[in-house]
């Protein structure tokens, strides 16, 4: 089993910025992937960003170039910059990590909501 924790959601005014944070534990893998998924209300979860295990990253286009999935220091923690934020990017945004077997785990997410 993994354990997936996101924190940094919160309300935020166009234009503005945040930061998602997830940490993994229980037990970890070597060969992953771990990424940001979201769900805004009447539509299906979507991917935003993800990253492997050896730092490839992948986005979706309506995110590219404003936000940025990164790796941190302490093992198996991602972070999730979002700059120049959208009223379309409000959802609620869900942790996601995948071993190099398909097994998927899903953290229990945390809502972004940007509006004036």
């Amino acid at each position: 089993q993994v354990q997936l924790v996101e924190s940094g959601g919160g309300l935020v005014q166009p234009g503005g910025s945040l930061r998602l944070s997830c940490a993994a534990s229980g037990s970890i893998f070597s060969i992953y992937t771990m990424g940001w998924y979201r769900q805004a209300p009447g539509k299906q979860r979507e991917l935003v960003a993800t990253i492997t295990n050896v730092g490839f990253t992948n986005y979706a286009a309506s995110v590219k170039g404003r936000f940025t999935i990164s790796k941190g220091s302490a093992k198996n923690t991602v972070y999730l910059q979002m700059n120049s934020l959208k009223p379309e990017d409000t959802a609620v945004y869900y942790c996601n990590y995948e071993t190099g077997r398909g097994l998927i785990y899903w953290g229990q997410g945390t809502q972004v909501t940007v509006s004036s």
